[in-house]
């Protein structure tokens, strides 16, 4: 058992416009209380939607949700999205596009496309955070991961895939996730 956003791993991609607000609904369907933290987005004068459990915001209880509002303020490029409570992070994350505003362009030249690549940790534990809190309880050492993943294929998965288009300039986007 693991814990995802939208029942996919990774989550969903969000997509918004330097200067905007979104507001983000979760509704939280697991067995865990988790907090969202919005990696890399500044949030001015609203640091009740940063996420960090405990520190600005209970967690979210499981068959609640809370709505946060995120302000993307004078962020652009590639930042990510994950929890932030426990170890349910390995598992719930996502990545956040923020384009230019509608005035301004890309500071190189506009790509002809994009590739999002989220790269994790993959464990092969029935329930992760309860082995971490046995392990904190007892002085062992947390797990280690049994592979890494790229958009939740092993990384063995894409050792042999090339990608080549020819006259064509692609961005690769990464958002690395390791706990």
């Amino acid at each position: 058992m693991f814990t995802t956003m939208t029942l996919s791993f990774p989550g969903p991609v969000i997509r918004v416009q330097k200067g905007d607000t979104v507001y983000v609904n979760v509704q939280n369907q697991g067995d865990y209380g988790l907090t969202i933290h919005w990696h890399g987005v500044h949030q001015p004068r609203n640091p009740w939607s940063d996420g960090p459990e405990d520190v600005t915001q209970c967690p979210i209880e499981p068959g609640t949700n809370f709505t946060y509002e995120v302000i993307f303020s004078d962020e652009e490029g590639t930042l990510r999205w994950h929890a932030h409570s426990d170890w349910t992070r390995a598992s719930v994350h996502g990545a956040i596009v923020v384009m230019p505003s509608n005035e301004t362009d890309f500071p190189f030249p506009e790509p002809d496309g994009e590739e999002i690549l989220v790269f994790g940790s993959w464990y092969y534990i029935e329930d992760l955070n309860e082995v971490v809190a046995e392990d904190v309880a007892d002085g062992s050492d947390t797990p280690r991961s049994d592979c890494y993943t790229i958009n939740n294929q092993e990384i063995s998965a894409y050792a042999q895939m090339t990608v080549r288009i020819a006259g064509k300039w692609n961005m690769a986007r990464r958002i690395f996730f390791a706990c």
